[in-house]
């Protein structure tokens, strides 16, 4: 009895003190924690996408707080949750909006298979294992890892094999352009006007993108020639729209035989009101 006696002595006395301890460290190593962090993660929307560049909502609330992350930097909450975050730190804030573009037209019916594929139906893979599913090595090759990783509903695979943008759902977040192994999805500024070119084949051989993609850039040069304020280039194949000179004109749109470039404000304004813009 005496011994069980002690152990409970023994056992109380050295609880306080660990608790006495615990206590007294916790107060000298104290880290004082910025209130205005829960604040802001409270105004987010919770999607954890990593689209900011950090490690879910928590890791952004934090890294703005501190000045690390701009405000405009959630590209899911959009204008929105940009401006309670600049109400939260007493501050003004700018947002540019984004959406997705997605530059490549070859569907089932334009651009030629390589061969029949039977291994892991992921871009990814086959993009390691045969170089892509088309003859084209710079298409879409079509299994839907964008739309996989799609957390706003934003992408979906048509019947003609390539992934289509919902741009009433879109954000800009630019997730799905991280997993494309053919780097066919950017995003771009919603407001931004003028002509985008939907082909990403960097070959500068005519015939072979000819005979690879109906729909393929053929490197003809006509994009070029009939810019009369010399907005446009070929690099490495592609043409490059300087939109500090685009006037929006359309004339690139009408002279490209393989209707390879369009007007960005068709795409997204057109879209945005349900209507498909015409191939």
């Amino acid at each position: 009895m005496t011994v069980i006696l002690y152990t409970l002595i023994i056992s109380f006395v050295a609880a306080f003190v660990l608790g006495f301890l615990l206590g007294f460290f916790k107060k000298i190593f104290y880290v004082p924690v910025d209130e205005r962090v829960a604040k802001v993660r409270a105004v987010l929307p919770g999607a954890n996408c990593g689209a900011c560049g950090y490690p879910g909502c928590d890791g952004f609330a934090a890294a703005v707080v501190d000045g690390k992350a701009p405000v405009n930097a959630c590209a899911a909450g959009g204008e929105a949750t940009t401006n309670a975050v600049g109400d939260v730190l007493g501050i003004a804030a700018l947002l540019e909006q984004r959406d997705g573009l997605f530059a490549c037209q070859g569907n089932k019916g334009l651009a030629l298979a390589n061969g029949e594929y039977v291994g892991l139906k992921s871009c990814a893979a086959a993009k390691l294992s045969t170089n892509g599913t088309k003859l084209c090595p710079y298409g879409c090759i079509g299994f839907g890892d964008c739309v996989s990783v799609c957390t706003f509903n934003a992408l979906y695979l048509g019947d003609d094999g390539l992934p289509h943008i919902n741009y009433w759902n879109c954000t800009g977040c630019g997730v799905c352009a991280t997993v494309c192994p053919q780097h066919l999805l950017s995003t771009a500024p919603t407001q931004r006007l003028g002509a985008v070119a939907l082909c990403s084949n960097h070959s500068t051989n005519k015939a072979s993108v000819l005979k690879q993609c109906k729909a393929g850039c053929i490197k003809c040069g006509k994009c070029e020639k009939s810019c009369h304020v010399k907005a446009i280039t070929l690099v490495n194949g592609v043409p490059v729209v300087d939109y500090e000179k685009c006037t929006s004109c359309g004339d690139c749109v009408v002279g490209c035989p393989t209707h390879v470039l369009k007007l960005q404000q068709d795409i997204m304004t057109a879209k945005r009101r349900g209507i498909e813009v015409p191939a």
